[in-house]
């Protein structure tokens, strides 16, 4: 298929916070040095920030070192934290635990509350204004491969292709972007590193990745009600103590609260559903009250790389580096990745910049992830890299207690020596559905706790129904047939937004995929308990369209 070329210095998939991070920063080096390099960023969504969606309380520790003059030039962080709130819930009473309990990390003085959204939008424009080129609605499809096997760039998704593949009348082929370095930075589960990963075995010597998945929705809540700048968390009620997860309801902006629930994905009983957890937990009696009387503004989900430093995979390849989520860098206890992604993405923008420099290209980066093991990233993260682990082995109570005693070790400056393995991937945890005990989840009220359907209906998504479905079944026969008899087809149940739905035809229940639906959470790529769902992009400008998430 003959198709448009397009040739830069440096290409960057994905306009989050670490690959804005990683362009802006390549720029900031070139002028430094007084020479001009051709940096490229490619983002799937419709527009920068469509896809972003986080809690979300940023360290600005990066932000401060990239952009020092951040206030002057309108950074979007208007709401410091002001107070801090921890909570263990029941279910029906609630316990606050004193602030001066926590490990010190976790608290969150100095930090702000913001939509990672806007700061996306805010962080591209200064990109642009530095000469970064940005792309929004192109999706980056497969890696492009040079002679000796180097990535030497992507290409983008094919446009216009009707449901069963075929050219449509619109149809336009996608641009082969080739690159001297390509930074992939497409986040949590990416498919271009899933392929990575797989054809350079990067994954040989780490641990399995950890995830969860966090949902959110935005209320505008009653002036008497809303407390700018608090930070408030909670553990237990309703999820069970053998499965991880939380809370998180932060006050900013004018009457916004941000009102979300996150469940670790190493959950066993396939009954389970995390939408309908959330649901639940904002009917508890210390929460209703708060959204009473609100209006419900939008909604959204994502996945949340958990695994750690033992989780992280080879950081470089031939041709180019992983930064940011593509390799994992949230602080789980701190609920914080951001501060971690954006340096991850300096630091192998300073790496590239230094092998151009050097008129090298398509080799390994080497510096970049011993500038990564020598830096505050590796001190945060390797102080709070035993927590998940416990967390997982233990259970909430006794993880949340151990993690606890680690992390105030670590405060004091005393570690533990060793560091525990993650022993399964999250797929591996699921049980049969016989083994464990069915939920009985109540209806939803439409005032505070709702539905799938109308939730989805909130993240504006955009999804053209005439397109090659992007939800690859590896087995369409017996797979299926095996999710539905052993495990009660969970993939109705973890995704947060509908896609997967069990009809009955001929007496016999069939999956369906209503593809239109998804918003990209990649949960169903991760959770399948068969690994028979391979999420991959499909056209790109499609999926959610967030509003300030």
């Amino acid at each position: 298929m003959s198709r448009d070329v397009m040739s830069y210095d440096v290409l960057i998939v994905g306009a989050g916070p670490a690959g804005l991070a990683a362009a802006l920063r390549l720029k900031q080096c070139a002028h430094k040095a007084g020479q001009e390099i051709s940096v490229c960023v490619l983002e799937k969504g419709a527009q920068l920030g469509a896809h972003i969606l986080s809690g979300a309380v940023i360290d600005p520790v990066s932000l401060n070192e990239l952009l020092p003059d951040w206030g002057a030039l309108g950074a979007p962080l208007t709401t410091p934290v002001s107070k801090d709130e921890f909570v263990v819930l029941g279910e029906l009473g609630s316990w606050r635990i004193p602030v001066a309990l926590l490990p010190p990390l976790m608290a969150n003085h100095g930090a702000y509350i913001i939509s990672l959204g806007e700061f996306c939008q805010w962080l591209g424009s200064q990109a642009e204004a530095a000469g970064v080129e940005i792309y929004a609605g192109y999706a980056a499809q497969e890696i492009l491969y040079g002679e000796q096997g180097e990535v030497a760039g992507i290409i983008t998704g094919d446009m216009g292709r009707t449901a069963n593949g075929e050219e449509g009348p619109q149809f336009a082929p996608g641009i082969e972007i080739h690159a001297r370095y390509t930074l992939i930075a497409e986040g949590v589960r990416g498919s271009l590193t899933r392929d990575l990963e797989q054809r350079f075995q990067l994954r040989k010597n780490s641990s399995p990745q950890k995830y969860g998945l966090g949902i959110k929705e935005v209320w505008r809540v009653a002036a008497e009600k809303h407390r700018p700048g608090l930070v408030q968390h909670s553990l237990g009620w309703p999820l069970a103590s053998d499965t991880g997860g939380g809370s998180f309801i932060y006050h900013y902006g004018d009457g916004l609260v941000s009102v979300g629930f996150v469940v670790h994905l190493d959950y066993a009983n396939p009954h389970l559903s995390p939408f309908d957890e959330f649901q639940r937990f904002k009917q508890h009696p210390a929460i209703r009250p708060l959204l009473e009387g609100g209006k419900r503004l939008s909604y959204g989900a994502r996945a949340i790389t958990e695994g750690g430093l033992q989780s992280w995979p080879e950081l470089v390849f031939p041709g180019g580096a992983l930064i940011g989520c593509s390799a994992g860098m949230v602080n789980v206890p701190r609920i914080k990745g951001i501060h971690n992604a954006m340096k991850s993405g300096m630091l192998a923008a300073e790496a590239v910049m230094s092998a151009l420099t050097a008129n090298r290209s398509h080799d390994c980066l080497g510096v970049y992830p011993a500038a990564l093991r020598n830096s505050r990233v590796w001190r945060d993260l390797h102080a709070v890299r035993n927590v998940k682990p416990m967390l997982s082995r233990f259970g909430t109570t006794l993880g949340t207690l151990f993690g606890g005693v680690e992390m105030w070790l670590a405060a004091v400056g005393l570690r533990l020596p060793w560091t525990l393995r993650h022993r399964q991937a999250d797929h591996e945890c699921t049980r049969p559905a016989a083994e464990m005990p069915t939920i009985d989840y109540p209806n939803p009220d439409g005032k505070i706790s709702f539905d799938k359907l109308s939730s989805v209906a909130l993240s504006n998504i955009t999804h053209d129904h005439n397109q090659p479905c992007h939800l690859h079944l590896l087995d369409k026969a017996e797979s299926v047939s095996i999710s539905i008899e052993k495990f009660d087809a969970p993939e109705q149940r973890y995704c947060p937004a509908g896609v997967y739905e069990i009809v009955v035809a001929d007496e016999k229940r069939h999956l369906q995929i209503n593809a239109q639906n998804c918003i990209h959470c990649k949960t169903c790529d991760i959770k399948d308990a068969l690994q028979n769902i391979v999420w991959k992009p499909p056209e790109g400008g499609s999926g959610p369209v967030y509003s300030a998430m």
